[in-house]
């Protein structure tokens, strides 16, 4: 029986496409998890110090003295649960996106050697006399390689950057958190 380069076993090939997916959906659905059990755990301190804190301004008897309890402490808390959630969501997509990146990355080195071994398997079985046709076509094919490197490198500097954006909201979601932590409260 001979082999044939051009049925490289699609099964398999369809296998690997489908656990890619399967991994990619699994990042997704993880990151979902984490934000909605983030988003229920905000929901749930938000409830219960509001009712905290409309209990305090229930026994104030002073209109002015409730005024300045909301202005210094209701508010500035406000705020800073804001940006503490922003911190904790900003982690989470991190952490999802590093692991994109790790799928992504995968996938791209598998397609490499896929081709590469298509490649040799084409050209080894070549007929004689072909030698300037099999010539051209590994000419494509490290212009197809050079592709793909520039597809990693891409993907890579995206992820990279989106990473260091959420970094950099973070970083400005810890100095309005800590900059609110500093103002006197009155």
């Amino acid at each position: 029986m001979s082999k044939n380069p051009f049925d490289l076993g699609g099964m398999a090939n369809q296998t690997k496409g489908m656990k890619a997916a399967q991994a990619v959906g699994q990042a997704a659905l993880t990151s979902a998890q984490e934000i909605a059990q983030l988003n229920q755990r905000a929901a749930q301190d938000l409830s219960s110090r509001m009712q905290a804190k409309v209990a305090e301004l229930m026994k104030t008897q002073d209109p002015k003295a409730a005024f300045d309890y909301v202005h210094a402490e209701v508010l500035q808390d406000a705020a800073k649960e804001v940006a503490e959630y922003q911190s904790q969501l900003f982690q989470a997509l991190a952490s999802g996106n590093k692991e994109l990146a790790k799928i992504a990355e995968a996938m791209i080195k598998e397609s490499q050697h896929d081709l590469i071994h298509f490649v040799n398997e084409a050209t080894q079985n070549s007929p004689a006399g072909a030698e300037p046709y099999t010539s051209i076509f590994k000419v494509s094919f490290n212009s197809a390689l050079e592709n793909f490197e520039l597809i990693r490198a891409a993907m890579t500097n995206s992820f990279s950057s989106l990473e260091k954006g959420m970094e950099s909201m973070n970083q400005s979601s810890d100095r309005e958190k800590t900059g609110s932590a500093l103002k006197p409260k009155k």
